[in-house]
């Protein structure tokens, strides 16, 4: 499915009070308005692309305080409330006991906007940080940890599927951490059951600029709350790939939206995996041309 398929959102004079309550201070201008018809664009879009939405299930929504995963949880609400996304949504955070976290943030602008939710707090901090020595990388066990918490939740709530507020930046700085330090080219999928096979990871912001969801959180106040853990930590490799992209971004602007569109156009002959082209199978098919 191409993005011209997908049929515009009609705004009309929306000031908010024909959506989720969440909506109902959201600025009347039209450069807002672009931006979330753009958001809600891409996010159909990519829950088309790779056939996210099953009607009747519980997604459970990932919202751990920063800008993507507060701009993930609106764009749904967005959808569901114009019935276009049937599913029912659950927001979960889960407190990892980071030092001087804001435990009422989430709950209380959670419950003032009506929006159903679980917090679960378990101490992986402590974990992370007994098990990382001070200056490497927290994310990769961080992040093992969080998922493993989040799939249990998923279970115990009965949602088939996990959804979480990765980004288009996202997507493309894994493609070139893998590129550049893992030897393989691998990026975040947009859709992928986990290890179990009993939930369902979903990224529906996979075509979504980290910019857009950055104006977007600015213009509708989320609270946001820094992470104290991975945010401390300079050098690392995700940033050094970030800046990177922001320089071919500079340079060569469009060029993201380039990138993204490659990882969805591969050709297995052009490359070298063996696994994925045979390409003995090659000379068979000249030598039976020649005969």
């Amino acid at each position: 499915m191409t993005l011209h398929e997908i049929p515009e959102i009609d705004m009309g004079d929306d000031d908010g009070s024909g959506a989720h309550p969440l909506f109902a201070e959201v600025p009347s201008s039209v450069e807002f308005n672009k931006l979330r018809k753009r958001l809600l664009r891409n996010t159909r879009q990519a829950m088309a692309d790779f056939a996210m939405v099953r009607p009747g299930e519980r997604w459970l929504v990932a919202l751990s305080g920063g800008k993507d995963s507060y701009g993930l949880l609106a764009l749904l609400l967005d959808l569901k409330w114009r019935g276009l996304l049937p599913v029912d949504l659950l927001a979960c955070n889960l407190d990892q006991g980071q030092p001087n976290f804001p435990k009422h943030i989430l709950p209380d602008y959670l419950t003032a906007h009506g929006i159903p939710h679980r917090i679960e707090y378990q101490d992986t901090y402590s974990v992370v940080t007994d098990k990382i020595a001070e200056g490497n990388t927290y994310c990769s066990l961080c992040s093992r940890l969080r998922r493993g918490h989040l799939y249990r939740i998923a279970r115990e709530e009965g949602c088939s599927s996990l959804v979480l507020g990765h980004h288009r930046e996202d997507i493309l700085e894994t493609f070139f951490m893998n590129l550049f330090h893992g030897g393989r080219m691998a990026a975040m999928p947009p859709k992928l059951l986990n290890d179990e096979g009993d939930v369902m990871v979903l990224r529906p912001l996979a075509y979504s600029a980290e910019s857009d969801l950055a104006k977007f959180a600015d213009a509708m106040r989320f609270p946001i709350i820094p992470c104290d853990l991975c945010g401390s930590q300079e050098g690392l490799q995700r940033n050094a790939m970030k800046t990177m992209l922001e320089e071919i971004e500079r340079r060569m602007p469009g060029r993201k939206d380039t990138m993204i569109r490659a990882l969805g156009n591969i050709r297995p002959s052009h490359l070298l995996d063996r696994k994925l082209f045979d390409f003995a199978a090659l000379n068979d098919t000249i030598t039976a041309g020649t005969s």
